[in-house]
């Protein structure tokens, strides 16, 4: 996996069953950490509006990915993750290739806040 070179997108999908923390509305947004770096949305935001956080494990994505997986019928599943202590997904999740890539599809159950899920796809854009 050490020889990998691109970007990983993360696609925010939708948020479901979200707590509101404004009186009278709530502008949800998504903070994504990976080491040091953080991307965010251009939201100005304070520590009161925390709405939950989830943690995702890109290994099983990144080992199927090193396979060099090509030419496979669209839709073809590679690989199912499943819920456990060590992610937090909601429901098990699909590694497949679709339109010529390698994409994971996944339900994150938010943690830290009474209620959430954040559906995301994850794909690796490879970098010549």
């Amino acid at each position: 996996m050490e020889d990998l070179v691109g970007l990983l997108r993360i696609r925010v999908k939708r948020g479901m069953n979200l707590v509101s923390r404004d009186s009278q509305s709530s502008d949800p947004f998504v903070v994504v950490t990976m080491g040091s770096q953080e991307v965010y949305d251009k939201d100005t935001f304070t520590s009161h509006d925390k709405m939950g956080d989830a943690e995702i494990d890109i290994r099983p994505f990144l080992e199927i990915q090193a396979m060099g997986l090509q030419d496979l019928p669209d839709g073809t599943e590679v690989k199912r993750v499943k819920p456990s202590t060590d992610n937090c997904l909601a429901q098990e999740s699909r590694i497949a290739f679709s339109n010529g890539k390698i994409v994971q599809d996944m339900v994150l159950k938010l943690r830290n806040v009474e209620s959430g899920e954040v559906e995301i796809q994850i794909e690796w854009i490879s970098v010549p």
